[in-house]
């Protein structure tokens, strides 16, 4: 990035010289990018975030065909998608949203069932949860929707997976029309990222204004951030291998909690997950409070997106779930990359029994004495396993 910083700074849409070399290694970059996917560059453009790509492919998708007014999604959405829905749905639109099992795995049966042949504008289902790093079989539900009907334009959010997993729009995913993703996901900045748009996918610019990016995507090019995209790409498909490390990593951690951790859950253990992701649920303890004291003890966790930690509510996608009311409450997400270290895990297996085993001792339906619930009381139904 540095030398776009101090000394290229050159915006690539002048004419001089400078700026030309500017606009050549973008144009270099996007290359990177677009191999990472297995994309012509020609359809990829960049955008500052994965929420904005998901914008611009949902809300440009309704813009180019207006007459179409039904879409199909599920309710484990990122809230990028899941928001942009429900000001669809406040603007007219229909939308039906496929349920997911206790492992999060979608029910393609209420799939099929949601298509509607010369109604339906657009299915809109993410690769892998950013929760629980679950995996929608993207392939499939690609196919069973241009089988239905090939004007159905099919967009996928693969933020989460772009870089741990391979994804490729000339291979399993040719018939994905829209795929958005994020440049920090993969060990670019914050501030960066890119959605794919098949050629002559009827989609709508999302930023008018300007002609760059094809006249698809007004304003000027975040250079810098868009040549860390670039190289971070170039690395992510140099070290694909290394994520068999990174799930081996994740394995242990999750097995040794779950020797150590009674009354504790995988939330979609059962179901094909990212290699990097684990999401537990702990029943009758607090998420917060467990976040609090992971960090206390220097560990970061999650208790749900990043987008909505700040909120108190339950996560949407262990409520579409059904996980139960106390484990609803009660999970939070490790999330591993390459960069984690075996000492790392070791640690993590060290304190986060010890943290429960504190905080369970002060939950009144907890036994403490049998490690387990209280039996001389009553529940409340909502807090049952």
């Amino acid at each position: 990035m540095r030398p776009f910083l101090e000394d290229l700074y050159f915006n690539p849409s002048s004419m001089y010289a400078p700026a030309a070399r500017v606009a050549r290694a973008i144009a270099e970059a996007r290359k990177d990018v677009a191999a990472l996917i297995g994309a012509n560059p020609s359809r990829l453009f960049f955008t500052g975030c994965a929420t904005e790509s998901n914008n611009w492919a949902i809300f440009g998708a309704a813009r180019a065909r207006p007459e179409r007014r039904h879409i199909v999604t599920s309710p484990v959405e990122h809230p990028s998608v899941r928001e942009v829905c429900r000001e669809l749905v406040r603007e007219g639109y229909e939308v039906t949203e496929v349920p997911v099992d206790r492992e999060g795995r979608l029910d393609m049966n209420a799939y099929v069932r949601a298509l509607r042949p010369g109604r339906t504008l657009l299915v809109t289902l993410m690769h892998a949860n950013n929760e629980t790093g679950v995996i929608f079989p993207i392939e499939g539900l690609s196919r069973i929707a241009k089988e239905t009907d090939p004007d159905i334009l099919f967009h996928t959010d693969a933020t989460q997976s772009v870089g741990k997993i391979p994804v490729n729009l000339a291979g399993e995913f040719h018939q994905v029309d829209l795929l958005s993703f994020s440049g920090h996901k993969l060990h670019a900045p914050k501030g960066v990222g890119a959605l794919y748009i098949r050629q002559g996918a009827p989609v709508r610019p999302f930023l008018i204004g300007g002609h760059q990016e094809q006249g698809q995507r007004a304003g000027t090019e975040n250079t810098a951030h868009i040549m860390a995209f670039g190289a971070a790409a170039q690395l992510a498909q140099r070290h694909m291998a290394d994520e068999t490390a990174v799930r081996a990593r994740r394995d242990r951690l999750q097995r040794e909690l779950a020797a150590r951790i009674p009354m504790m859950e995988i939330n979609g253990g059962g179901a094909p997950r990212l290699p990097n992701t684990l999401n537990l649920a702990v029943h009758f303890v607090e998420g917060e409070a467990m976040l609090y004291q992971l960090d206390a003890h220097g560990i970061c966790a999650s208790s749900g997106s990043a987008c909505t930690s700040g909120s108190l509510e339950p996560s949407h996608v262990l409520t579409a779930m059904k996980v139960p009311f106390t484990a609803r409450h009660g999970s939070i997400r490790f999330s591993l990359s390459r960069y984690t270290t075996d000492e790392e895990i070791d640690y993590v297996i060290e304190v986060f029994p010890r943290i429960v085993a504190a905080l369970r001792r002060i939950c009144p339906y907890w036994d403490v004495a049998k490690n387990a619930p209280r039996t001389d009381i009553e529940i409340p139904r909502e807090a049952r396993a």
